[in-house]
């Protein structure tokens, strides 16, 4: 997802949305150690995915108390 787009949800959608993500990190890691997995890509893009949400989480918890 686009930063823009996580920056419009608000901060329940961004949990909801990082619990999803780690689950599938989760689920794509398992794959990985069975030898299973399609697109190993797919694990840096989740982390980075994820990093950015918790990022926007950071910011708009910042934006409340100034």
């Amino acid at each position: 997802m686009k930063p823009s787009d996580l920056r419009n949800m608000t901060a329940e959608e961004l949990l909801q949305k990082e619990k999803e993500l780690r689950k599938e990190l989760f689920n794509l890691r398992f794959q990985q150690a069975t030898g299973e997995i399609q697109n190993p890509k797919r694990i840096s893009a989740v982390r980075k995915s994820i990093a950015r949400i918790l990022t926007i989480i950071t910011e708009k918890e910042k934006q409340k108390t100034a």
